[in-house]
């Protein structure tokens, strides 16, 4: 079994090989980013395959971000490149939870700790962060939670 970082390593090869210029640069910065983190603090480590994909996951993150500023700045090229490179740091990502999904984990939630009401959103957040993790963004999570509890 290949480690999630090697296969980063492997794509790359491979995209290079195949002259695919945005896979290439986006696979390239991802692994940037996974080196940057090996080597924060006050000594160097090896990333786990679930610290690895944290750092996909926020790399994505970033990409989605950057499209939305270049959409409101009406820059819709750029915006565009941000959405494929976002694309290709999905393929190495889990599937995301449906909206049914995450609303049945959510209203399971609710019921399992008897929550009414919004101040109660950090007893439920609680509850769901551990079955939702990797698979939801926490900005869907808490509207969802929120919904719930409206």
């Amino acid at each position: 079994m290949t480690t999630l970082k090697a296969q980063l390593q492997e794509d790359l090869t491979a995209a290079i090989k195949d002259r695919d210029e945005l896979r290439s640069s986006t696979i390239r910065l991802t692994l940037s980013a996974v080196t940057s983190e090996e080597v924060a603090g006050k000594e160097k480590r090896e990333l786990s395959d679930a610290e690895v994909l944290k750092v996909i996951t926020r790399e994505a993150k970033k990409r989605r971000e950057a499209a939305e500023a270049f959409d409101q700045g009406g820059r819709a090229d750029q915006a565009a490149r941000e959405r494929a490179e976002g694309e290709v740091l999905a393929g190495y990502l889990p599937k995301q939870l449906s909206d049914e999904e995450l609303a049945a984990i959510v209203a399971a939630a609710v019921a399992e700790s008897g929550a009414s009401g919004p101040q109660a959103m950090g007893a439920v957040m609680k509850l769901v962060k551990p079955k939702v993790d990797g698979l939801a963004e926490g900005g869907r999570v808490a509207a969802a939670v929120k919904a719930a509890l409206a």
